[in-house]
């Protein structure tokens, strides 16, 4: 074992891990700073994670195989993220993963819904137990660091407001619409009309839920549809954290649905999280367990999607560390009902939850990952000349809290 354990420790320029059993046997992977210290429970378990790192550390975790020494996961997480970001990799190992990754993106309209159904059709209780009070899952916009959660998702969906530059009664597309959160928004306090897409049974029924109990359901329409197939002209299309199921091989495709449904002076709105790194394989781990077919972009894999189709990108925003601050807060809300989920779900899924939420914050602290606010137009005069525009709402009212909401009958 320490003959393996020296090899595949050469690879890393940084970073190191020890790995101590009950028995006192202790094993040390890498040998640099920052180093973390792990409780095998299970030593048999350690040559399998050697052999499969990306998958295989995981899902060890997820077995209860190793344990954080002082209880601190995230910082494991962040010696492991460092170490695997420092990871000489072999050409050939490095080809055959974007191979696979790119088979495993093939996503037609059936294997679509699969993945969705995969993730997304969990008990809505679990989500409404860590997202905030209007079920936004996605990074929400911390304008000012002292925003609580529920803030700072307001302030996400008035930034997006801002880059659609709306006006009462426009048409807006939702692509990937979730729980309805954006889209109920969007007409509440912008008096536009919005259609709402998605793959999901159980978001479907839950938005056009909330549209009726918010009195919205002549202005928002949901449907349980994929983007091919959606027809229609509309002013706005925006699509909020669904472009990573997407997957490359429908990039052309997805970025043409999206030209031919906005109108010539139309506006799109895509934010995803992206990769600052050039273009890569997906983990898969997080493919097997969390979203099955998914994949984050380079910001070059969508600009050639992009420019063939007619589209101008008007505006490209990186958001940092916005998502790390979003992740942060959803983990501390999942651990404080954590009990609730390990008798109904079992200690294993939550193991598995934890792990996704903080391995994704430790991605966008200390990796490649960031969020891409990419807006695009049909034509290059449909904007203001400089981006004053998006900052406006700081000082305007929306329409709705401006003029009152018309009755509804």
């Amino acid at each position: 074992m320490e003959t393996v354990l020296a090899r595949v420790g050469r690879k890393f320029r940084e970073g190191s891990l020890e790995f101590r059993a009950e028995d006192g046997r202790a094993w040390t992977l890498g040998h640099s700073e920052p180093r973390a210290f792990l409780r095998l429970n299970d030593p048999a378990a350690l040559s399998s994670m050697l052999l499969d790192p990306k998958l295989r550390v995981a899902e060890a975790y997820m077995d209860g195989a190793w344990e954080p020494a002082d209880g601190d996961l995230l910082h494991v997480l962040e010696v492991a993220m460092k170490m695997l970001g420092s990871m000489r990799s072999g050409r050939f190992g490095r080809i055959l993963e974007k191979v696979l990754s790119r088979l495993g993106e093939i996503n037609n309209p059936l294997r679509s819904r699969r993945n969705v159904h995969h993730h997304y059709d969990l008990d809505e209780s679990l989500y409404a137990t860590f997202l905030d009070r209007d079920m936004h899952y996605s990074c929400a916009y911390f304008r000012e660091p002292e925003m609580d959660l529920e803030t700072a998702q307001q302030a996400k969906c008035a930034h997006i407001a801002s880059k659609l530059d709306l006006k009462p009664g426009a048409r807006v597309l939702d692509i990937g619409c979730g729980w309805g959160s954006l889209a109920l928004y969007l007409a509440r306090h912008f008096d536009v009309h919005v259609t709402g897409i998605t793959l999901s049974e159980e978001q479907f029924k839950a938005a056009r839920r909330r549209a009726d109990e918010r009195g919205l359901t002549k202005q928002v329409e949901f449907r349980l549809q994929d983007y091919r197939d959606t027809r229609g002209e509309f002013d706005a299309v925006v699509s909020v954290g669904m472009f990573e199921h997407v997957g490359r091989p429908q990039y052309p495709v997805f970025f043409q649905r999206v030209h031919d449904l906005l109108t010539p002076q139309g506006i799109a709105l895509l934010h995803t999280i992206g990769r600052t790194t050039p273009p890569a394989g997906s983990s898969p781990w997080i493919r097997k367990y969390i979203f099955p077919g998914g994949y984050i972009p380079a910001a070059s894999e969508i600009m050639a999607a992009v420019e063939p189709r007619s589209l101008i990108l008007t505006d490209l925003e990186v958001w940092r560390l916005h998502y790390a601050l979003t992740l942060a807060e959803w983990n501390r809300r999942f651990q404080a009902n954590r009990h609730r989920f390990a008798a109904s779900l079992g200690e294993r899924f939550c193991r598995m939850w934890e792990f996704y939420l903080l391995v994704s914050e430790a991605g966008f602290r200390w990796g490649d990952l960031v969020v891409f606010h990419a807006q695009l137009t049909r034509s290059r005069e449909r904007l203001p000349l400089t981006r004053a525009y998006l900052y406006r709402s700081r000082q305007v009212q929306p329409v709705a809290q401006r003029l009152p909401l018309r009755r509804r009958r």
